[in-house]
């Protein structure tokens, strides 16, 4: 039989003393934050509304209102109430423009920081003529939307591929909800 093999207890003994003689302190360098990209764009996507689409929302919200006050009270028409007037006030004012930036730590969004370690994946997607980068994270809400401008789209995939694998998940239940009702309304 080989020398190694006879005793286990030796072999263990004499490569706990190799390390040993081999210990190098370990040394953490903090390194500054740099920025890989930086660019100002609005909020939120917008889109304005015209008449026609708050005359059938409103009747919509009316019915439905109607049908759940009948049957559980008023508290259900106070819900539907204020969500359609949080609908119309994200409809008519638009959104500031903020800066976004993309660095060595994470994503700062409006002096927000959300560090890669809280992220799992991205996509770009388009939402009202709007080119949108979506980051899901691990915290709620889920997901960051960031609107991007054209200019630096290839910037910022570059530097995200460094961090991030780009791959779109399937739309969920409420995704594909909105997606339905977004299309049954008037443009």
């Amino acid at each position: 039989m080989p020398a190694q093999a006879q005793n286990p207890v030796e072999n263990l003994s004499s490569l706990k003393k190799e390390t040993e003689s081999e210990e190098t302190p370990v040394v953490i360098r903090r390194e500054s934050e740099k920025d890989l990209a930086v660019w100002s764009a609005p909020a939120r996507p917008f889109k304005r509304r015209n008449r026609e689409f708050y005359v059938t929302l409103i009747a919509i919200s009316a019915l439905v209102g109607l049908i759940l006050f009948l049957i559980e009270g008023w508290l259900p028409v106070v819900l539907i109430v204020s969500l359609v007037f949080l609908f119309y006030v994200l409809s008519t004012v638009e959104p500031e423009n903020i800066d976004y930036k993309i660095t060595t730590k994470g994503v700062n969004i409006a002096g927000k920081k959300t560090p890669w370690e809280a992220m799992l994946r991205f996509w770009f997607t388009k939402r009202f003529d709007s080119e949108l980068l979506v980051i899901e994270i691990f915290s709620i809400p889920g997901r960051l939307e960031l609107v991007v401008t054209p200019q630096v789209k290839a910037k910022i995939k570059e530097n995200l591929l460094k961090y991030l694998s780009e791959e779109e998940t399937p739309p969920s239940f409420v995704d594909k909800a909105a997606s339905w009702f977004s299309q049954k309304l008037p443009q």
